[in-house]
């Protein structure tokens, strides 16, 4: 325990370090910038004021940095409904980059337990209980469910306190799936255990017997591992290796 609490003010210490380190470097650029202003004839086309700064300290870097998970999952998702081609897609709760430019190409129905107030032809937004949807039993033909279930019940996001929460969610999923629909479903993979009030961490053969009334179709993987970036037809032994793996699985019903 003592380790641990050094190595966390030993991380502040470094970071605080770090960020004086920036904050300098941020004058310096501006302090030069001002002066390549005045090589410009006046009037210049802006004005520039001191007042005016807007620090961004940490976007000088080597690459561009981004959120794995976030960028590859919804990526993943558009090119398998593309391939469905749905006349209408169903998406509940996932990043809401997602259902905005898949509506370009096929009409969205988007619902969220806060609805979000989005405004784009061929895009519906409005407010919905997962774990107790208002449509029929086998009335979805293509259905979405991304880096979402893992919240429910955990009340990050205000919904209330249930520990099934996340198991509520997976039964009516399987409940308004049509036959012969599809469902995608998103999940961070790894070793089962809960980060609260953050989400939960599912292991691959706990999703396949939570959905056990469908067949999986596809699993793709966004590993924390390597320099992989989305793995299409995963193993299993690859989403096990994860700590904090993002899991991709697409589900049929199949039975007549």
């Amino acid at each position: 325990m003592k380790k641990l609490y050094y190595n966390w003010i030993s991380g502040i210490r470094k970071n605080f370090l770090f960020q004086i380190f920036v904050y300098i470097r941020y004058l310096r650029n501006f302090k030069k910038f001002l002066s390549l202003t005045k090589e410009y004839p006046i009037p210049s086309r802006f004005s520039i004021s001191w007042h005016d700064r807007y620090p961004c300290l940490n976007d000088n870097t080597a690459t561009t940095p981004f959120d794995r998970h976030y960028i590859y999952h919804p990526a993943w998702a558009a090119r398998i409904v593309k391939k469905i081609n749905p006349p209408v897609h169903i998406d509940i709760s996932s990043t809401l980059c997602f259902c905005t430019m898949l509506s370009a190409f096929i009409p969205v129905n988007f619902y969220d337990y806060r609805p979000a107030n989005l405004n784009l032809e061929n895009l519906t937004s409005n407010s919905i209980d997962i774990t107790n949807l208002p449509f029929d039993d086998n009335s979805i033909h293509t259905l979405s469910c991304m880096h979402t279930i893992e919240h429910i019940g955990l009340g990050r996001y205000g919904d209330p306190l249930d520990p099934d929460g996340d198991l509520k969610a997976i039964h009516e999923l399987q409940r308004v799936l049509a036959r012969d629909g599809d469902l995608l479903i998103v999940v961070p993979v790894g070793k089962p255990r809960i980060m609260f009030n953050a989400h939960r961490i599912y292991s691959y053969d706990q999703i396949l017997n939570y959905f056990d009334k469908l067949t999986l179709n596809e699993f793709s993987l966004i590993p924390d591992y390597g320099e992989k970036g989305l793995i299409i037809n995963a193993t299993k032994d690859e989403a096990d290796n994860c700590i904090y793996g993002c899991g991709c699985f697409w589900f049929k019903r199949t039975e007549k």
